[in-house]
């Protein structure tokens, strides 16, 4: 007997979306309680998803396109990083109220799923596990960036 849930059938976008290491931990069913907060939006090549200074409101997941981040302070393009398909973005805005620091364009026709901040915050108080194990998650890569830059700094590659 065939489990029309089961973990391996999946659609595309949950597995792009298990794709995702915000996500990676989470069982079939809880994926699709995140996917449910979800809302996807599309853009044109070159589109801005959003500005540097805007408020940050959402956390992006990209299931097709590629996203650039983009920082024109920092000299040259002002590249920051591009973002691709199972990736994510704009994760700061669901912890804190700051401003964008840097714009969000599409580097392609893209589509993205956005997870607003107070979708997380229903998803804390509904479903606290699988916001938890979100929230773990998303420090572990903070912790993971911060430390790249630290490094990065000290043997003279970047800047903090």
């Amino acid at each position: 007997m065939v489990k029309l849930f089961s973990e391996t059938n999946l659609s595309p976008r949950l597995e792009t979306l298990r794709s995702v290491s915000l996500f990676a931990d989470l069982k079939a069913k809880e994926l699709r309680i995140v996917d449910g907060l979800l809302h996807e939006r599309s853009y044109v090549a070159d589109e801005v998803v959003f500005d540097e200074g805007e408020d940050g409101q959402a956390l992006y997941v990209v299931f097709s396109g590629e996203v650039l981040i983009v920082h024109p302070t920092d000299g040259g393009d002002g590249l920051v990083a591009t973002v691709k398909s199972g990736e994510f973005f704009g994760d700061m805005a669901l912890i804190d109220k700051w401003p964008r620091a840097a714009q969000a364009r599409a580097a392609a026709p893209t589509v993205v799923g956005v997870l607003f901040r107070s979708d997380f915050q229903t998803l804390m108080e509904t479903h606290a596990r699988i916001a938890s194990r979100i929230a773990l998650q998303l420090a572990r890569e903070m912790g993971q960036r911060l430390r790249q830059r630290v490094d990065a700094a000290a043997h003279g590659r970047g800047k903090l």
